[in-house]
């Protein structure tokens, strides 16, 4: 039963983790668009923050989590 709990304390704490670096970051400015209007949207952030090498460790502590749920059935 324990390790049924800390599988799951584990994915949810990895999946804050996560959220954490998206969620701590500067928001943007207004800026103007080209074609007139602003905008929030950042100038050139692309998908880079979703990223595997930035969220690795995230990412490993869900699959921890993922693995002590699987096996923690059959204890």
């Amino acid at each position: 039963m324990w390790v049924i709990l800390i599988g799951a304390a584990l994915i949810i704490g990895g999946l804050l983790f996560l959220v954490s670096s998206v969620l701590g970051r500067k928001p943007s400015n207004p800026h103007q668009l080209p074609q007139g209007g602003t905008t929030l949207e950042p100038r050139r952030q692309g998908l880079r923050f979703l990223g595997l090498s930035q969220n690795w460790p995230a990412l490993a502590v869900i699959a921890l989590g993922a693995i002590l749920l699987a096996f923690g059935r059959y204890s």
